[in-house]
C-alpha cells in the first residue's frame, strides 16, 4: 500500500529482542518507510545505524523536552554534529513538554531553541513535540519559523485553536493512535477532517500508543509500525477517503517534507 510511518521509537529497549522481524511485520503491512525517532543522544546514535542497515529507513536526531536537563552545551553540540549525517531528515525530536515536566519549563525551551538554531543552519525539517505547552511553544516556534524548511508537529493531541496555528505557520500535521481511542481520542478525531490533504501525516510512535480499535486486540501493550494500517483506517473512516489515495497521499507529503527519494 505504499505507507509511511513518520515517527516509530525503534530504538526503544522492547524492540531489542525483535527489532528486524518488527521492521519485517512493517514492510508485509505495506508500511514501506519508516523514520525512526532520535529523541537522546544515544537512541539519535541508535537510530542512525539502524538507518544505514535497512532500505527505506531513515532517521531524525534531537532531544526530547523530558531529556532537557541532560542537555548540556556539549550534547547540543553533538546533536548538531549527528543532524549532519546524510541518514537524518530531521531535527528532533524537540518541543516543550507542560504536562509531566520531566525537565524545568527554562531549560526545555532554551534546548528547544538550539534545535531549532540547528534546523535554520543545517536546512533540515524540525520533528516537533508539544504537550500542554502550546502558549510557549507558539511564539518560540513562531519567531524561527521563518528560517526553517519546514516542520510537523507530531502527535498532534492539541486543541482546534492549536491546529490552526500550527497550519498558519504552514507545518504537518501528524496523527498517530491517539484518535483510535475512544476514551480520549474523539477531540482530535473531530479535527481530523479540517487538516489539509497536503499537510497530514501519519504515525505510530511506537512502542507508545497501540491503536485501541485493533481488532483482534493485540496480545501486549506494545506497538509497532505494522499498526499504521489500522491509522490510516480510523483516519480515512472520518475523512471520507479511500484508504489507497489517502495512503498515497500521506506518504507523498512524507517524501516531500523530508526530502525522501521516491
Amino acid at each position: 500500500m505504499g505507507l509511511t510511518d513518520i515517527g516509530a521509537n525503534l530504538a526503544h529497549d522492547s524492540f531489542d529482542h525483535d527489532r528486524d522481524e518488527v521492521i519485517e511485520r512493517a514492510r508485509q503491512a505495506g508500511v514501506e518507510t519508516l523514520l525512526l525517532t532520535g529523541s537522546s543522544l544515544d537512541s539519535s546514535r541508535k537510530v542512525i545505524e539502524l538507518a544505514r542497515q535497512h532500505n527505506n529507513l531513515f532517521a531524525t536526531a534531537g532531544i526530547h523536552p523530558h531529556e532537557a536537563r541532560q542537555a548540556d552545551a556539549n550534547t547540543i553540540e553533538e546533536i548538531g554534529r549527528l543532524c549532519d549525517e546524510d541518514t537524518i531528515v530531521a531535527v528532533g525530536e524537540t518541543g516543550l513538554d507542560f504536562n509531566r515536566d520531566f525537565s524545568p519549563r527554562p531549560m526545555q525551551e532554551q534546548v528547544f531553541s538550539e534545535h531549532l538554531r540547528i534546523a535554520a543552519k543545517n536546512g533540515k525539517p524540525v520533528f516537533l513535540h508539544q504537550r500542554d505547552s502550546h502558549q510557549r511553544f507558539l511564539p518560540i516556534l513562531r519567531e524561527q519559523r521563518d528560517a526553517l524548511s519546514g516542520g510537523v508537529v507530531h502527535c498532534f493531541t492539541d486543541s482546534r485553536e492549536a491546529l490552526f496555528d500550527y497550519l498558519d505557520l504552514d507545518m504537518y500535521i501528524g496523527i498517530t493512535g491517539w484518535v483510535c481511542d475512544e476514551r480520549r481520542g474523539g477531540d482530535v478525531l473531530e479535527l481530523v477532517p479540517h487538516i489539509p490533504a497536503h499537510r497530514l501525516l501519519l504515525e505510530t510512535d511506537a512502542p507508545y500508543l497501540m491503536p485501541r480499535s485493533l481488532r483482534p486486540r493485540p496480545k501486549t501493550r506494545r506497538n509497532e509500525p505494522a499498526h499504521l494500517r489500522e491509522v490510516l483506517r480510523v483516519v480515512a473512516a472520518v475523512r471520507h477517503e479511500q484508504e489507497a489515495a489517502l495512503a498515497s497521499q500521506t506518504s507523498s507529503n512524507a517524501r516531500r517534507l523530508f526530502r525522501l527519494p521516491a
